[in-house]
């Protein structure tokens, strides 16, 4: 276990800490004590599927409480799903993923590992590829596996259920991803899996399968899901409201600036280590005005960077930004750009049709010779390329020259 050693109530508190359901919490606490008295760390799953290359805020609120639990002393088990991300996760889609190859899958691996080795140990870490039994699965243990399920259980998910009222496409593949996630949590004997509430129902199906074939069931830990920078939809690259983890420390500060104020507990729970009672206080001091939310922002924007670069580069980064929006005293109310689906293309545009866009430039010729004069910054970074799609974010302001600004809005 930790250095310091917690009592059982104390270690019970910050496992719930970030959490929006504990299922059932009764036996999470039996587990713990369990643990205890044999002096067997729990085994604690994570399941991601390399779908995508980087990673956001949103997703690593899961691997920073198994990270939580890693220092605990419980054994941090991180299952890529190699397998699983060909079919792809349908949690709260409404229509069917586009299926990626296994190369493409091993290929955003590699850099999903890298940046998730920037939370967890990877000397404590179990990394195991659910190829590993899949790939080894006849065609009639598929049939047997798929035998563990019924249509009207599968229907109780409310995305399943809602595409197949509508009439809109349902595919059999996507239909036995909870089996497959389940069946990791057999395959490992899992104690408990941690994931996002949108994972609840096929955590349950992990349980199922387990008391199934003979195992002790695991519990399920589910985080709420974080709202991106917009205020409104979770965290989403193609929305472009994110705070990605590979994000420069001056992007990341800027962008957590940038934050609703409404928004910034959440955030300070959920992404850093601050301490609940400290958290409570300031939460306390804010609402009866003896702090400045300007001045909370900060402290959560150095909090960030400093989990995931330093706390030299935290610093760097807020001195950074004071020479941008406060030297420069950018105008409180400024021109507004929104951009809808049809500006975005994999949640990017093309810079200089965004300076057009903004009415900033009359024409793409007089965007390409703003840029090529060194005349542009988005947050405060100059843009270099007059090629650059650039990967859109909310609240991100556009400047010309010394007086032209416009902040963008994505509906």
């Amino acid at each position: 276990m930790s250095t310091h050693v917690l009592s059982l109530e104390e270690e019970l508190a910050l496992i719930k800490r970030g959490t929006e359901e504990i299922f059932p919490e009764e036996e999470l606490l039996e587990k713990l004590k369990k643990a205890r008295q044999t002096k067997k760390p729990l085994k604690v799953k994570l399941g991601v599927d390399p779908t995508g290359a980087d990673l956001h805020l949103g997703h690593v609120i899961p691997v920073l409480k198994l990270k939580q639990f890693q220092d605990l002393g419980h054994e941090a088990i991180l299952i890529i799903g190699d397998y699983t991300a060909m079919v792809g996760d349908p949690s709260g889609r409404n229509k069917t993923r586009p299926q990626l190859t296994h190369e493409q899958v091993l290929e955003n691996c590699r850099t999903y590992q890298e940046q998730v080795f920037r939370i967890l140990d990877p000397k404590k870490t179990r990394v195991m590829y659910n190829g590993a039994w899949f790939g080894k699965m006849t065609f009639h243990d598929v049939i047997r596996l798929m035998s563990q399920m019924t249509l009207a259980r599968m229907l109780e998910r409310e995305d399943f259920a809602n595409r197949f009222q509508n009439q809109l496409p349902l595919s059999l593949h996507e239909m036995i991803y909870p089996l497959m996630q389940g069946y990791d949590s057999a395959a490992i004997e899992a104690d408990i899996e941690l994931g996002g509430i949108d994972q609840k129902f096929n955590i349950l199906v992990g349980r199922d399968l387990q008391k199934t074939m003979g195992l002790e069931p695991q519990v399920g830990i589910c985080n709420p899901i974080l709202i991106g920078l917009d205020g409104k939809e979770k965290m989403s690259k193609s929305l472009g409201n994110y705070i990605g983890i590979k994000d420069p420390a001056s992007d990341m500060y800027g962008k957590t600036m940038s934050l609703s104020d409404d928004l910034m507990m959440m955030y300070f729970e959920l992404v850093t280590d601050v301490p609940m009672e400290k958290l409570q206080l300031t939460e306390k001091r804010l609402e009866n005005g003896e702090l400045h939310p300007m001045d909370v922002k900060r402290f959560l924007a150095r909090e960030i960077v400093t989990r995931f670069h330093s706390r030299e580069a935290a610093l760097e980064a807020e001195a950074e930004f004071d020479r941008v929006f406060k030297e420069d005293q950018i105008p409180e109310d400024i021109p507004e750009i929104t951009l809808t689906s049809e500006d975005l293309k994999d949640g990017q545009i093309w810079v200089v049709r965004l300076l057009v866009k903004a009415g900033l430039a009359a024409s793409n010729g007089e965007g390409r010779r703003l840029i090529q004069q060194g005349g542009v910054r988005i947050d405060g970074k100059t843009v270099e390329n007059v090629d650059l799609d650039w990967p859109a974010r909310a609240n991100a302001v556009i400047q010309v020259g010394k007086r032209r600004f416009a902040r963008v809005v994505i509906a």
